[in-house]
């Protein structure tokens, strides 16, 4: 039983404990080109690292713009209905969605200013959350989440 318990909290950090966790390139995922110029696009467009708009991506939708999350997040950035909408797009169009999953992110290292794992969290688990703990919140969720983005982040 000991063992079953690690490789499953291996398995967690791995691929998150959410149903939308870290896939490297999930089996609907477009093509590393493909994200590579969506990325290129939206960095620059906002002002973001590319290495860091990457790493939040990959962690959320492992690439598959058609990934749901069990919370209702939609796409490659996964962003939540209300996200979306107040982007006005099609949160399953790639160039809409990481363009407003981009624009959502400068916004948080803004009002995190240019703290990237406040930010990081505030992405996963809301800037309330940060706002309520001044910090990362204690949610294992959303901790492992901040270690891999971050990890992945300056990988590249």
């Amino acid at each position: 039983m000991t063992r079953l318990a690690s490789i499953a909290s291996t398995l967690c950090l791995l691929y998150g404990c959410s149903g939308g966790g870290y896939m490297p390139y999930a089996p609907h995922a477009l093509s590393s080109l493909e994200i590579h110029s969506l990325v290129a696009q939206a960095s620059a467009e906002h002002a973001l690292p590319p290495g860091l708009l990457t790493a939040v991506l990959m962690a959320e939708s492992g690439g598959d713009p058609s990934a749901i999350s069990v919370a209702g997040a939609e796409g490659l950035m996964q962003l939540m209905p209300g996200t979306a909408a107040s982007c006005g797009i099609d949160p399953f169009e790639p160039v809409s969605n990481v363009d407003c999953g981009s624009a959502y992110l400068k916004a948080l290292l803004t009002r995190y200013r240019g703290n990237v794992t406040l930010a990081v969290a505030a992405y996963n688990a809301g800037p309330g959350a940060v706002d309520a703990y001044h910090g990362v919140p204690p949610y294992a969720e959303t901790r492992a989440y901040v270690e891999r983005v971050l990890s992945t982040y300056r990988s590249y």
